[in-house]
C-alpha cells in the first residue's frame, strides 16, 4: 500500500507542479493562450503519468519475491492503484487550485468557451444559455470531478500498457538456455 500512496503521491505533486509552471508562465490568465496550454499541459501530464506508473510498477514488483508471479492481473491492479491514489491527491491538489491559487480560471475557461460559441455566430440568448450551462459545468467541483474521473481514466489506459511491459514469471517457470 505504502508504494501506491508513494508514487501516487508523486504523480499528483508533479501535476500540480506542472499546472503552477503554466500558471507563473501567464497561460492561465490569457484566453487566447490557454488553447495552447491546454495541449501542452496534457502531453506532460502523458509522460508524467506513463513515467511514474512504470516506477511505480517496477517498485511494485520488486517487492514481490522472485518465486511469486508477478503476472500481468497484478501489474495492472499496482498501476490502477497508483492511478487512484495519484487521482485522490488530484482531487485536493485540483480544488486548491481552482479554489485558492488561481480562482479566476474558472472564470478564463467560461470566456473561453463563450469566445467561441459567439465565433460561430450565436445569438445573445443563446450565448445568456451557453453561460449559464458553462458555469454550471465548470464550477470548482465539477472540475475536481471531472479531473479525477478523467485521471482515472487516462491512468488505467496507461496502466493497461505499461502492465504489458513489466509483467513477471515466476523464477521456476523461466526457460534457462543451454
Amino acid at each position: 500500500m505504502k508504494t501506491y500512496v508513494t508514487y501516487g503521491f508523486f504523480m499528483a505533486l508533479g501535476g500540480l507542479l506542472l499546472t503552477l509552471v503554466f500558471y507563473f508562465a501567464g497561460f492561465h490568465s490569457d484566453p487566447a493562450k490557454i488553447a495552447s496550454s491546454q495541449w501542452m499541459s496534457a502531453c506532460g501530464l502523458l509522460i508524467l503519468g506513463i513515467t511514474i506508473t512504470s516506477l511505480g510498477v517496477k517498485a511494485r514488483r520488486a517487492e514481490v519475491p522472485v518465486t511469486e508471479p508477478f503476472g500481468y492481473g497484478r501489474a495492472l491492479g499496482a498501476g490502477v492503484m497508483i492511478t487512484l491514489f495519484a487521482a485522490l491527491f488530484g482531487v485536493v491538489t485540483g480544488y486548491l487550485y481552482f479554489h485558492v491559487i488561481n480562482p479566476g480560471f474558472i472564470d478564463l475557461l467560461v470566456q473561453t468557451q463563450l469566445d467561441k460559441i459567439e465565433a460561430s455566430g450565436a445569438s445573445g440568448a443563446r450565448l445568456e444559455q451557453a453561460e449559464k450551462m458553462t458555469r454550471m459545468f465548470m464550477s470548482p467541483v465539477a472540475l475536481t470531478i471531472v479531473n479525477f474521473l478523467s485521471g482515472m481514466f487516462w491512468g488505467t489506459l496507461i496502466s493497461l500498457v505499461v502492465a504489458a511491459f513489466l509483467k513477471r514469471k515466476p523464477a521456476d517457470e523461466t526457460v534457462v538456455s543451454v
